[in-house]
């Protein structure tokens, strides 16, 4: 008997001190981390805006922690195979999310997936905001977002709005605008914002809700009219534009942002450390010109105002796909 509970003594200190010793070992990886590079998963293709932003924020924490920020382009499925490839790994700091609006908001409302961006991921920090301006062709007549009212609301469904296709922000974004201000247009979805700009400036269609990136460069040459911005503040790129909020709908925001996230469970130092290498690039001047020459906003946020912009931005675009009359899959 004696030996008995000598055995089981002795066992019961050695399963304390293993689970002391696996306790100890996060601590300890926490501690050095990085000590090798970390992949930066980005669910999009390359050469678009959100890679661009991805990139920077890439070479950015790169520098600022001392190892490689490999990013790994894995498009498809409307972001869920990049979503996936981050959602199943562990949650140590080496494999991040390019995030944003599109996939950790506007795609749960939009299609059932697998994997919840709430439970199954850690928000870090948006890196840069994208809202997108009202532009309309100078025959509209409007020069604020009072006279495109009065105009458009003189002959409801008559005229047409382009997006840069159905279900896009573009389409849900000016679907929630013309409701906010009583309006009715025929929507004239394109394959891509580009290609609706080209039939605006052919006079085909009055009006385009999207990117500033879509539209820079055409303003001064050929004759294009921006006349509201979606953001709750002006943007640096067009300065003398008043926002929607400005224009009599206050509270009124709308836009997508880029920025970072990981898995779930991330330790809250490794968090903290990734938000405050991102809070250091919007206190530099070249990032933040490079973020701006993209056509976006620097953020650089805390990972609690992440988490606050997925919350108030949900409730908006649930409704703007329901006006939309945008499919569910």
């Amino acid at each position: 008997m004696f030996r008995y509970r000598l055995l089981h003594r002795l066992l019961g200190a050695a399963a304390m001190a293993m689970l002391a010793m696996g306790a100890a070992r996060p601590a300890v990886a926490q501690d050095n981390w990085p000590d090798r590079p970390i992949r930066l998963i980005i669910p999009f293709a390359a050469g678009g805006i959100s890679d661009s932003i991805a990139r920077l924020a890439a070479e950015w924490l790169g520098r600022q922690l001392g190892q490689p920020v490999v990013a790994d382009n894995r498009p498809g499925g409307n972001g869920i195979i990049g979503l996936e490839a981050v959602g199943r790994s562990a949650p140590d700091g080496y494999t991040l999310l390019a995030a944003s609006a599109s996939n950790f908001v506007v795609l749960p409302l939009m299609q059932r997936i697998s994997l919840d961006p709430a439970r199954d991921f850690t928000p870090v920090s948006i890196t840069a905001t994208n809202p997108l301006v009202l532009v309309v062709a100078p025959e509209l007549g409007a020069r604020n977002l009072t006279e495109f009212r009065d105009i458009v609301g003189l002959k409801p469904g008559a005229l047409n709005y382009a997006s840069g296709g159905a279900g896009g922000l573009s389409h849900l974004g000016m679907s929630y605008l013309l409701h906010v201000l009583g309006l009715k247009m025929e929507h004239v979805p394109y394959r891509s914002g580009p290609l609706a700009v080209q039939d605006l400036l052919g006079k085909r269609v009055p009006a385009y809700l999207g990117n500033y990136v879509d539209i820079a460069g055409l303003l001064d040459n050929e004759g294009l009219r921006v006349i509201s911005v979606t953001a709750p503040e002006r943007l640096g790129n067009l300065p003398d534009v008043p926002t929607v909020a400005e224009q009599g709908y206050p509270g009124f925001e709308l836009g997508t942002w880029n920025g970072l996230a990981a898995p779930a469970a991330l330790p809250e130092p490794i968090r903290d450390r990734l938000a405050r290498a991102m809070a250091a690039a919007c206190q530099d001047q070249e990032f933040r010109a490079a973020i701006l020459r993209l056509g976006a906003e620097p953020a650089c946020s805390t990972p609690a105002a992440m988490t606050d912009s997925i919350a108030r931005m949900t409730p908006v675009m649930r409704q703007a796909i329901e006006l939309s009359g945008t499919r569910v899959e």
